[in-house]
């Protein structure tokens, strides 16, 4: 008996350094195996589309920040709100949407020491959460994304050279591109991904593209799904549309077929439920439609935005001032809908989520 003790006892040591070692001496949720990035590692792009460490096709579920050079943006930048976003809604990706030419853009006198800071500062959360994380340029005003490209170099080099060995970081690097061409956008795009592969070799780059990220230059153009850039690896291009406009709804589902005909990885990193302004009546019969579209290709998706500015795409109602610990009282009807949504796919999703 007294050797099947030592043993007993010799054991239950083991299984608590394995704990510490594991799980940081708490045991807690935050278990390797528990997380996003734990169960489904460094992502790429096979063919059409986006798979994790296995090989296994897999979907970011993921919400965006608004803009973070501004006050409606940054206080959500934050450990406890990407945690209950990653608990209580089923996301698993955060987009840290930078604004170059906005007020307190990163090229238009804004702090760029303190941006990449709160860069870095949502990229840490999301790591430590073993969430998945977009770093956006979000060209928006700019229009053309060759006006700041010697600033996007200096910017995705530093990017680069810090993340290039972490699993989780995905490059966005021209958010909407518009008033310019697929001709001038490759251009630049080329350029940046060619900047970033001389150090990370491996990250998926999301590349935007024309008419604030619709695929073309109108309606029905598929220049980007016919001439897609060549040479390079893990690269996706984006896709962003909003449920309430007309045109988003009657020529965009049509883009989305062509893409995946063509093999055209695509990635919606913006859509909201609101007009494109953000603001106005939201259209959840269309964002129904548009839901059931990307599930059914495992097309990834990111909810414009985390942030209680009062306007309808706003996923906290105007009065709420927590910045993470969200109850229903405090969701606006566009955030509702998407946590309902979110956890539904997941639960939908099951190991594969």
């Amino acid at each position: 008996m007294r050797k099947g003790k030592r043993l007993i006892a010799w054991i239950m040591a083991v299984v608590m350094l394995f704990t510490i070692c594991v799980f940081g001496g708490n045991g807690t949720a935050e278990a390797a195996a528990t997380t996003p990035v734990a169960k489904h590692g460094r992502l790429s792009v096979k063919g059409a589309d986006l798979v994790d460490s296995k090989g296994n096709k897999f979907q970011l579920r993921g919400i965006s920040t608004h803009g973070i050079n501004w006050d409606v943006g940054s206080p959500y930048v934050n450990k406890k709100a990407f945690k209950t976003l990653r608990d209580d809604w089923g996301v698993n990706a955060i987009r840290l949407a930078m604004y170059t030419e906005e007020y307190n853009g990163y090229c238009s006198g804004g702090s760029q020491a303190k941006l990449r800071k709160l860069v870095d500062k949502g990229v840490g959360y999301a790591t430590d959460l073993g969430m998945y994380a977009i770093i956006d340029w979000h060209i928006l005003s700019d229009g053309n994304p060759n006006k700041n490209k010697a600033q996007a170099k200096k910017f995705f080099t530093t990017m680069a050279k810090k993340y290039k060995n972490n699993k989780n970081v995905i490059y966005e690097i021209c958010n909407e591109p518009n008033g310019c061409g697929w001709k001038e956008i490759k251009s630049y795009a080329t350029d940046i991904i060619k900047t970033i592969r001389k150090y990370d070799k491996k990250a998926v780059i999301i590349v935007g593209t024309p008419t604030w990220s619709q695929l073309g230059t109108d309606g029905t153009s598929n220049e980007v799904a016919d001439s897609p850039i060549k040479g390079y690896k893990n690269i996706m291009y984006s896709l962003h549309f909003y449920t309430s406009e007309w045109a988003h709804n009657e020529y965009l589902p049509a883009k989305v077929a062509y893409a995946r005909k063509k093999k055209l990885p695509i990635i919606v990193s913006e859509f909201g439920l609101s007009p494109a302004s953000g603001d106005g009546a939201i259209n959840k019969a269309s964002a129904d439609k548009w839901m059931k579209l990307l599930n059914k290709y495992n097309i990834s998706y990111f909810c414009w935005s985390l942030s209680n500015k009062n306007e309808s795409a706003s996923l906290l109602k105007p009065s709420t001032k927590k910045t993470s610990g969200w109850k229903s009282g405090d969701l606006s009807t566009a955030g509702k809908y998407i946590k309902k949504k979110y956890l539904a796919r997941k639960k939908a999703l099951g190991k594969k989520a």
